[in-house]
């Protein structure tokens, strides 16, 4: 693997948690919204993510990480009866997202840490080059 490949697979790492980390946001910011009905109720997105494998080599590992996509979580809304609210629906109810704030923590602290390590590898591979470079002075 080419040294500067390294570069690549970090950048890939990067990008990756960079969108985990505004999905959390993205979920931690509607956790206290409110809908009328279940079709407008917001819904926690996860990304989904893959490991980029090297076509040409396939003996070679990973070459960094692929975004499939955003998905909604499929857990259920929480239905709460409330009849004195304004958003509440023809039965009283109001709709609240399937967002976990315990979780959505989790996720942020973790997705944080992987960008922090990812900026580490990034780190420690120019000082590995320059301290190459510098054997030949």
């Amino acid at each position: 693997m080419s040294m500067f490949k390294i570069f690549d697979t970090a950048a890939s790492g990067m990008s990756a948690q960079s969108l985990r980390l505004n999905l959390v946001s993205s979920n931690m910011a509607n956790v206290d919204s409110i809908s009328s009905s279940i079709e407008q109720t917001y819904r926690a997105r996860q990304p989904v993510f893959s490991a980029m494998l090297n076509q040409f080599n396939p003996d070679d590992p990973a070459i960094g990480v692929e975004t499939k996509g955003v998905v909604e979580s499929q857990s259920p809304l929480i239905m709460e009866y409330d009849p004195e609210h304004s958003m509440a629906n023809d039965e009283g109810y109001i709709f609240r997202p399937n967002v976990n704030l315990v979780e959505e923590m989790a996720n942020m602290i973790s997705a944080s840490r992987s960008y922090q390590s990812n900026v580490e590898v990034v780190n420690t591979a120019k000082q590995l080059m320059s301290a190459t470079l510098k054997l030949g002075e």
